[in-house]
């Protein structure tokens, strides 16, 4: 008999794991239908000696003083903040657009305020928008556009930007500067051992136990439990009945390269060469030292483990059907990317489950 089963062992599932074992002194068991714990932000040794992340990569930001001390209880960080560059007309630029993107692709030295003349010399004035399109095209204009954005988008969800939800695009920043950060939040970290040492510290304890490689489908009738906290896919929990949510995959090719540094950045984009979206060389995250060095290629699919919800219109209306489901069970909470169908950043995650624990957990 266990007080909670905890469908998955990511963030999620292991965040309130930790919350419940240590602060409600409940029994918990965690269901985990992989061979490892973390979820995607999963990372090991290679054959190579070298720290990669399975699922590509998995940088941590937040603004949240919250998240980040929750967090800082499991791991010591390496301070990191990323920068990404994209192949375009021939050449690596900055992406976000930068002052220094526009100096490079067309000669031009501008100041801030020039700048922001530029983008409202280019952009598009659009009153009402309704998809990922217009959100670039209002922000950049058409050649940007054209140039970053129209062609990765569909190779990332095979689909246009102008069939996509304005939500996708809208995550998408501007530099009116020359920041060449990816992101801006206030905390910008790597746990300074990987995640998985700092998913292990955090479910370390005596009323934590863990099934790997084991479905939750499987094994819910055989193992008695007060609460469950899924964290899997909604619709697989209702057998589909509505059908099934779309959502989009990755592929991943790993290379080992016998030299130390192989390109020029953490993160280079292919918005417009090549069937790959991106390549990642791992050292620069993690700031390990070795002589050799791996990458890996993304190759966005609609086959294989689901990664990003597809947000359109049709498949939110299916969502709110299982939610409708989910809302009418009792001492059953849906949360994550999975039980909620909604793209999360990690940092987002852990504020979610904090959030459920305070509210609806701690009083049980």
């Amino acid at each position: 008999m266990v007080d909670f089963l905890i469908v998955g062992a990511g963030f999620s599932g292991c965040v309130l794991a930790h919350q419940i074992a240590t602060k409600l002194n409940r029994k918990v068991l965690i269901i985990e239908k992989r061979s490892h714990i973390g979820g995607n932000a999963y990372d090991y040794y290679d054959d190579h000696g070298i720290l990669i992340h399975k699922y590509g990569p998995h940088i941590f930001h937040t603004n949240s003083k919250k998240v980040f001390d929750f967090l800082s209880k499991f791991t010591e960080w390496s301070y990191y903040q990323h920068e990404v560059l994209a192949h375009v007309d021939g050449r690596k630029v900055p992406i976000p657009i930068n002052l220094d993107t526009i100096k490079e692709l067309y000669g031009l030295q501008l100041s801030e305020n020039e700048m922001q003349e530029f983008y409202q010399s280019v952009r598009e004035p659009i009153h009402n928008i309704t998809n990922s399109e217009e959100v670039i095209l209002s922000k950049v204009g058409l050649e940007l556009y054209n140039k970053f954005y129209k062609n990765y988008t569909k190779k990332q969800w095979d689909l246009w930007p102008s069939e996509l939800d304005a939500s996708v695009c809208a995550r998408i920043p501007v530099r009116t500067n020359r920041d060449r950060r990816y992101f801006s939040d206030k905390y910008q970290v790597m746990p300074k051992h990987g995640y998985t040492k700092m998913f292990l510290k955090m479910i370390d304890h005596p009323n934590i136990g863990i099934l790997l490689q084991t479905d939750y489908q499987q094994i819910q009738q055989i193992i008695p439990h007060k609460y469950v906290i899924y964290t899997g896919p909604i619709d697989y929990f209702f057998n589909y009945k509505y059908g099934k949510l779309p959502y989009r995959s990755l592929n991943f090719h790993f290379e080992t390269k016998d030299q130390e540094r192989w390109q020029d950045a953490a993160v280079i984009n292919y918005p417009n060469d090549y069937d790959y979206t991106r390549v990642t060389e791992f050292k620069y995250l993690t700031s390990q030292s070795h002589q050799k060095t791996t990458i890996v290629y993304e190759y966005p699919t609609n086959n294989g483990d689901p990664y990003y919800p597809i947000p359109k219109k049709d498949n939110m209306e299916l969502y709110q059907m299982y939610k409708q489901e989910a809302e009418k069970l009792k001492n059953v909470w849906f949360l994550g990317r999975l039980g909620t169908y909604k793209y999360y950043n990690m940092d987002q995650v852990v504020a979610q489950a904090l959030t459920l624990f305070e509210r609806e957990l701690q009083n049980l």
